[in-house]
């Protein structure tokens, strides 16, 4: 049977991999009492927000804080054993956990990609994105956030290395 594309395994383990800090120091800051955070992360977020107008990270309306409760509590701990399963290569057990993982992710970014294309941010209290290219500056952090969940899908879907049926023994 045909492996996966070991490219493909290596990005992935590469996005798994950088999405543990990337959730920890910033994704995780919304859910954070005032205060908690060390001033230099709190800082990070506060420019990032400013740069890309991302009023979603300093003021996350509660159906956005839903979906960082799930980044927290079942994606982070999914990260680490992703990483290990495409950096390994060939794993075929993470399948399953994988098709269930890149379909909520694709899932939870469709509303935040929408709230970013259609939101009217011109009343909003810390601005957001109002100019088409401060849109699509804002739309181009998240987008490879659906972009390669999607490719997981397809991959684990399609690709014949871990879409394969096993084959039971008969008594």
């Amino acid at each position: 049977m045909a492996a996966a594309p070991r490219w493909r395994e290596r990005l992935f383990a590469l996005y798994f991999l950088s999405h543990i800090p990337i959730t920890l120091l910033i994704d995780l800051q919304p859910l954070l009492p005032a205060g908690l955070q060390p001033p230099a992360l709190t800082e990070l977020l506060q420019w990032y927000a400013a740069s890309f107008r991302d009023p979603l990270m300093l003021q996350p309306p509660e159906w956005f804080k839903t979906f960082v409760y799930c980044e927290a509590f079942l994606q982070l701990p999914f990260f680490p054993v992703a990483f290990y399963a495409f950096l390994k290569g060939g794993c075929k057990w993470i399948r399953t956990p994988a098709i269930i993982y890149s379909t909520h992710v694709a899932t939870t970014l469709l509303p935040i990609l929408a709230h970013i294309l259609c939101h009217d941010f011109s009343k909003a209290e810390l601005g957001g994105p109002r100019t088409q290219r401060e849109r699509l500056l804002l739309l181009s952090v998240y987008l490879p956030y659906l972009l390669i969940p999607l490719l997981l899908l397809f991959t684990m879907l399609c690709n014949p290395h871990y879409s394969h049926t096993e084959k039971r023994k008969r008594k």
